[in-house]
C-alpha cells in the first residue's frame, strides 16, 4: 500500500448529477411573455391614437391659424391708414400677432415639423388661404410661426406663437410610452411572481420530502386560489402517507434486526461450546458473523435521522481508513488528497462510506491478471466543494447496469459470484453522502475499473 505517490484525479467520464438543459426558469418565461403582450398591446394602442387624434387636431389647428388670417386680413382690407396702425398694435398687444410687410428681401425658412401633424396643418393651410401661402418658422433671422398672405396684391407676414399650430407630442409620446413600460413590466412581474411562487413552494418542498424532511414539506392548505389549494392538499396527504410507510419500514426493519440478534447470540454461544470439529466451526462463526454484519446493514440503510454536520478532517478520515485495509494482501490504495482538507459532513458517517468504498473494491475491483484490487483515492477543490474520488482498476460493469448499482438488494453479475452481503453497500453510501446534503455517482472510467465519485461541501 503506498499512501504517498500522488495520482492526478481524472476527469470524470460522467457528471455526478444530471444537469438540466439551461433555460428559462417559469418566472422568467411567464415574465417575458406578459411583457411582450403588454409593450405590444401599448405600441398598437399608442399609434391607433395617434391615426386616430392626428387628423382632427390638424384641421382644427388649421382653422384656427386660417381664421386668423382671414380677420385680421379683412380687418386690415377695410380700416383706413390710422385705424389700421390701431388695429396691428392692438393685435401684438392682446393677441401677441403681429403683422409686417413682406418684401422681396425677406429671407425665410419654410416650416417644418418632426412629426406628422405640422406637415398636415402646413397642407390644411395652403388650402384654404391659396396655394401661394407660405408657412415659414424664421423670417430674417427671428423665429416664430410665420404666415406670408397677400391683402389687394400687398403682401405680408403675419407673426404668432408657434403653439397655434398646438402642442409637439413627440417627446410627451415618448415619455406615456416609458411610462407605461415601466408600469407594465412592474405589473408582469408581480403576476409572475404571484403565479411562481406556490409552485416554488411545491418544488421545495419536493425537494425536502426526498431528502427525508416530511415535517418541513407541508403546504399551506388555506390559500385564497381554489387549484393550488386542491394541490397543496393532495401533496400534504401524499407526504403524510409516505411519513407513515417509511416510519413503518424502519421500525420494521428494526424489530426484525432486534429480534434475530437473540437467537445469533446464541447459535454463536452454541456453536463454539458443542462443535468439535475446529474448521467447522470456524465456518459457522463466520456464517453467523455474516449474518449479523447484514443485520447492521438494514439498520444503516433504515436510519432515518439526519446527520450531523461539523468540519471533518478529510485527510484523517481517509488515513483511518486505509489504515484498516493495510494488512491485506490482495488489495493497495494509492491516496492523493491535498493536506489540510475540511469537509462539512459526519466523520462516523463518512469514514463508513469511504469503509463501504474500499471493501466493495476489494471484492469486485480486482485486477484478472494478480488478482488484487488496486484503489486510487484522489480529491480536489472546486469552488466550494470538495469532489472525491475512489476508483479501482477491475472490470466495470455494464452501462446498462451502472444507474442499478445503487438500488437496494441490487448485485450485478459481477457480485452473484461472490455474493456475500445483502446489496445494501452501495445504497447505504448514496443515502448517507445525501443526508451530508451531497451528492454520490458512479461512473466507468475510460482505463477500465469503475470510478465512485462524491461531492461534498467544502469546511
Amino acid at each position: 500500500m503506498d499512501a504517498t505517490n500522488p495520482i492526478p484525479l481524472e476527469t470524470a467520464p460522467a457528471p455526478l448529477e444530471m444537469r438540466p438543459r439551461r433555460g428559462f426558469s417559469l418566472f422568467w418565461r411567464t415574465f417575458f411573455f406578459l411583457a411582450l403582450l403588454l409593450l405590444g398591446s401599448i405600441v398598437a394602442w399608442l399609434q391607433t391614437f395617434r391615426a386616430l387624434e392626428s387628423e382632427p387636431r390638424a384641421i382644427q389647428s388649421a382653422q384656427q391659424l386660417a381664421s386668423m388670417v382671414n380677420l385680421s386680413r379683412a380687418a386690415l382690407r377695410y380700416s383706413d391708414s390710422i385705424a389700421r396702425v390701431s388695429l396691428i398694435k392692438t393685435l401684438a398687444d392682446e393677441e401677441r400677432v403681429r403683422i409686417t410687410p413682406r418684401e422681396p428681401k425677406d429671407k425665410f425658412e419654410l416650416f417644418e415639423s418632426d412629426d406628422e401633424l405640422g406637415e398636415r396643418i402646413t397642407q390644411e393651410l395652403q388650402a384654404r388661404l391659396g396655394g401661394n401661402t407660405v408657412v415659414a418658422s424664421t423670417v430674417n433671422g427671428q423665429k416664430g410661426l410665420w404666415v406670408g398672405f397677400a391683402i389687394d396684391g400687398d403682401a405680408y407676414w403675419l407673426l404668432t406663437d408657434p403653439s397655434k399650430m398646438g402642442p409637439s407630442r413627440g417627446s410627451t409620446w415618448v415619455i406615456w410610452l416609458i411610462t407605461a413600460a415601466i408600469l407594465s413590466l412592474a405589473g408582469a412581474a408581480f403576476i409572475a411572481r404571484l403565479i411562481n411562487r406556490p409552485l416554488k413552494q411545491l418544488s421545495f418542498a419536493a425537494s425536502r420530502m426526498r431528502d427525508g424532511d416530511f415535517d418541513a414539506s407541508l403546504l399551506d392548505e388555506k390559500v385564497a386560489t381554489s387549484e393550488i389549494r386542491e394541490v397543496n392538499i393532495g401533496f400534504n396527504r401524499m407526504a403524510e402517507q409516505l411519513s407513515k410507510i417509511e416510519q413503518d419500514r424502519v421500525i420494521m426493519l428494526a424489530g426484525i434486526s432486534h429480534d434475530l440478534r437473540t437467537p445469533l447470540a446464541r447459535l454463536r454461544l452454541e456453536t463454539e461450546m458443542s462443535v468439535a470439529d475446529k474448521d467447522a466451526r470456524d465456518h459457522m462463526a463466520a456464517d453467523i458473523t455474516q449474518l449479523d454484519a447484514i443485520i447492521d446493514k438494514f439498520l444503516d440503510y433504515a436510519r432515518p435521522e439526519p446527520a450531523r454536520l461539523e468540519s471533518v478532517s478529510l485527510n484523517a478520515v481517509i488515513d483511518a481508513a486505509v489504515y484498516a485495509v493495510g494488512d491485506y494482501d490482495d488489495m493497495r490504495v494509492t491516496v492523493s488528497v491535498p493536506e489540510n482538507l475540511a469537509v462539512l459532513a459526519d466523520e462516523v458517517e463518512l469514514s463508513r462510506v469511504i469503509s463501504n468504498l474500499l471493501e466493495n473494491a476489494r471484492r469486485y475491483g480486482k485486477t484478472a491478471e494478480t488478482g488484487v484490487a488496486v484503489v486510487d483515492i484522489a480529491a480536489k477543490v472546486r469552488d466550494q466543494w470538495v469532489l472525491l474520488r475512489v476508483r479501482d482498476h477491475g472490470m466495470g460493469v455494464a452501462p446498462e447496469t451502472l444507474p442499478k448499482l445503487t438500488r437496494p438488494f441490487f448485485r450485478g453479475d459481477a457480485a452473484r459470484t461472490a455474493a456475500t452481503g445483502a446489496g445494501l453497500g452501495l445504497a447505504i453510501v448514496e443515502k448517507t453522502v445525501q443526508r451530508m446534503g451531497g451528492v454520490f455517482g458512479l461512473t466507468n472510467t475510460g482505463s477500465g475499473g469503475l470510478a465512485a465519485h462524491i461531492k461534498l461541501r467544502r469546511s
